[in-house]
């Protein structure tokens, strides 16, 4: 049996963004394509929380954008999204505010208009925002309760220092201290012209890329620029918090490198994928194959604006706690030590850019066919970085980054079962199931008798994401749902 072999291209034919300055000193990119009738158009603001003056400010206001504006409720905000099949997502991290919209060509009109309202004309409503921190206080009360995510904060601390925008983390109780003042304050101060970029791909003729332009140009000039104070980073050597009765240890090694805009980052993601990055990395043979000490370990280089690190992440046997260690450690330092085989430097390689064959090949023959491999595994939880799902028949645990799972995962919930397709260890995608049944944690109160289907209202669900549901579904109730459409379909 032949294989054909592998190659590397020389050139990659990558589209290219045409770049436009507009009047009000903003930035427009855009990447046209005609292959499907959608298009997707973001506005970045340098708002994340490293910015804010507020505990819980940034991501506040971000997500508040959409609960009313000068001339539309949120309800009518989702209402005339949903009637034109338009798509809306916020994403808040450290640096930035990605506020997103996705349509078909022929409803782009109707959804720009929504677009201003949310962007330009929002009302931050006093109710709304108290409910918002209630339920977002109670959501991290949880969370904290979990090993990987006090791990997490602790981490960053220690890397950073508790100080550092990049390494803070707030009680929950601030969230009683968060005013609507702090979001109009934040808003005025980040979302202005000259602290946004705006991309749009897709089906972008000239009368789309116009009205863009127009509703960035909209956006008001700044003051004074937009600034952080950004001390220099403080990191301790190590730190640890005894949990008595934990059966688990959750693990993070790691160090302070340099941001993706150094000319050795690209070498350090290599070094990364070695150490940890893939099913059959260095790490991954050393703690699970031979000693048996994880299910899972990953390792990866992270990017900020202002820094950069190498992370190492795993959970271990809490009695194997000190040698997992070790042996991490060990696994460094040979690979500081010892030149990387040129076999497995190339593999390395093929897995970060994705192996091409050749396409010319004689048709006698024999090729060795390329087995998908689909596996149930249970979603076991989200430590900020990785998604763990657990193989309930061998106990072993699989780790997928967040880049690599689809929008309608956020339809699941910790313990549900999902597929996960592969191809020789490298995850290829994971499947949710198609039908969920989850709990409806916040909507308006339901009319006593009202049967219409046909007139729909927004709902929270238990994992976050939002649905329109029937004006009789209260809170408390259970819905099924269709995570291939994102639609309610029943109460549970």
């Amino acid at each position: 049996m032949k294989q054909p072999p592998l190659i590397t291209p020389r050139e990659v034919d990558v589209p290219r963004a045409q770049r436009h300055t507009l009047p009000n000193g903003a930035s427009l990119y855009a990447i046209p394509s005609d292959d499907f009738e959608v298009l997707r158009f973001t506005f970045v603001f340098r708002a994340g929380s490293s910015m804010q003056h507020a505990p819980f400010a940034a991501s506040a206001t971000a997500n508040m954008l959409s609960e009313g504006s000068r001339d539309m409720t949120a309800r009518q905000i989702a209402e005339r999204l949903d009637f034109h099949g338009s798509y809306f997502e916020v994403n808040v991290d450290r640096d930035y505010v990605y506020i997103s919209f996705s349509s078909l060509s022929k409803f782009f009109g109707p959804t720009l208009e929504v677009a201003e309202q949310i962007l330009l004309q929002p009302l931050f409503p006093e109710d709304e925002l108290r409910a918002y921190c209630e339920k977002r206080k109670q959501t991290l009360t949880i969370e904290r309760r979990k090993v990987d995510t006090v791990v997490r904060e602790i981490f960053a601390e220690a890397l950073f220092g508790d100080k550092h925008p990049y390494g803070i983390s707030y009680p929950e109780k601030d969230y009683d201290t968060l005013t609507r003042a702090d979001l109009e304050s934040l808003y005025r101060r980040l979302y202005t012209a000259e602290n946004c970029l705006v991309v749009c791909s897709g089906r972008i003729g000239e009368e789309e890329l116009q009205g863009i332009g127009a509703l960035a140009e909209k956006l008001p000039r700044a003051d004074r620029s937009a600034t952080a104070d950004f001390p220099a980073p403080r990191s301790e050597a190590y730190r640890f918090v005894e949990r008595p009765d934990a059966v688990q240890s959750s693990l993070r090694v790691g160090r302070l490198l340099f941001t993706r805009t150094h000319p050795d980052f690209v070498g350090m993601q290599v070094v990364a994928t070695v150490l940890g990055g893939y099913f059959g990395s260095r790490l991954m043979q050393n703690l699970r194959g031979e000693h048996g000490y994880t299910y899972g370990v990953g390792a990866a280089m992270v990017n900020f604006e202002r820094e950069g690190y190498l992370g190492i992440a795993a959970q271990v046997g809490a009695e194997v706690t000190a040698p997992a260690l070790r042996e991490i450690y060990n696994e460094i330092e040979r690979l500081r030590r010892e030149p990387m085989p040129e076999e497995e430097l190339s593999l390395v390689k093929n897995i970060m850019t994705g192996a091409v064959t050749e396409r010319t090949f004689n048709p006698t023959d024999k090729f060795e066919n390329a087995y998908i491999e689909r596996k149930d595994m249970q979603y076991s939880y989200d430590d900020g970085d990785l998604y763990h799902f657990m193989d309930t028949e061998t106990w072993e645990e699989t780790l997928i980054p967040h880049s690599q799972v689809e929008d309608n995962f956020k339809f699941v919930k910790e313990e549900m079962m999902c597929k996960i397709s592969s191809y020789k260890g490298r995850i290829l995608g994971v499947e949710p199931p198609t039908f969920v049944e989850l709990e409806i944690v916040s909507t308006e109160p339901g009319f006593a008798g009202n049967t219409a289907t046909n007139t729909l209202k927004p709902a929270t669900l238990e994992t976050g994401a939002v649905i329109k549901v029937p004006l009789f579904i209260n809170e408390g109730e259970r819905v099924k749902i269709d995570t291939r459409t994102g639609e309610y379909l029943s109460r549970a």
